[in-house]
């Protein structure tokens, strides 16, 4: 008898923070095809509005640069991690990230760059959740 396991992390739920609504719908949907349940959020406002909720979330996955806020996506996970001490973080951009934005990003987060594959974004997925 031939058994086929799937090779999946454990499910954990993710906040999805992306300006781009295209953008953030296929990652949502490939991120929900992996097993993981996703929280969208369009910007910095409503992501806080999910950290402040009793809304059980494991890690956050942000675009840097979020609307015209040059580090939004920084200054985001900084508040996340306050009020969410444990909270993985996966960033992502498409523009160049500076010495000075890379002092900004969390220590030990994660980074993926756009455009970024559906493979590129499952591993940078599963390294975040492995991290803890």
């Amino acid at each position: 008898m031939l058994v086929v396991t799937a090779e999946r992390c454990p499910m954990a739920v993710i906040l999805i923070v992306e300006d781009d609504v295209f953008i953030r719908e296929v990652a949502d949907m490939m991120i929900q095809d992996w097993g993981h349940q996703t929280l969208s959020a369009g910007d910095v406002d409503e992501a806080l509005a999910f950290l402040r909720s009793p809304q059980h979330i494991d890690a956050i996955f942000t675009d840097i640069y979020l609307k015209d806020l040059v580090h939004g996506g920084c200054d985001l996970a900084h508040q996340a991690i306050a009020l969410r001490p444990n909270l993985r973080v996966l960033y992502t951009t498409g523009n160049s990230v500076t010495e000075k934005m890379k002092a900004l990003l969390i220590e030990g987060s994660q980074f993926l760059r756009k455009p970024y594959t559906q493979n590129q974004l499952q591993n940078s997925v599963k390294e975040m959740l492995a991290l803890h």
